[in-house]
């Protein structure tokens, strides 16, 4: 049996679901404190572009396929040009579980951690060569 073809061999969007207690939290925060757009409001699932192709879905987990856990086995990290100016940003925001800045060379990152309103830790990285 062969795959269904894929134009470049690529998914036209990449989608990771999240699940809130509390979706207005949710809301609050990817859409207002982050800044990304919503692309598609299903009602109790909100779709968030964070890049050309990657998408954060919030749900509400009433109604979703998952419910909301205690444990947060997913991080959502995304890359940025400017590391430095969001770790400020959330310093100034005193957002939930802000790391210190750090340095991994073995990976080629600078890059920072925090949690989002339910638990979800976000990680905001920046290349470095």
């Amino acid at each position: 049996m062969k795959r269904p073809e894929l134009i470049g061999n690529k998914a036209e969007k990449l989608i990771t679901f999240i699940y809130y207690r509390d979706l207005n939290k949710g809301i609050e925060f990817y859409e207002n404190f982050l800044g990304f757009p919503m692309e598609i409001d299903q009602g109790f699932c909100k779709i968030y572009r964070i890049s050309e192709s990657g998408y954060v879905g919030i749900v509400d987990e009433k109604k979703g396929m998952h419910k909301w856990n205690e444990i947060k086995p997913v991080q959502i990290c995304i890359r940025v040009p400017d590391v430095d100016a969001f770790y400020e940003y959330c310093k100034q925001a005193n957002v939930d579980g802000l790391s210190e800045m750090f340095v991994n060379t073995e990976l080629k990152i600078k890059a920072f951690v925090f949690n989002d309103p339910e638990g979800y830790q976000i990680e905001i990285q920046e290349s470095i060569e």
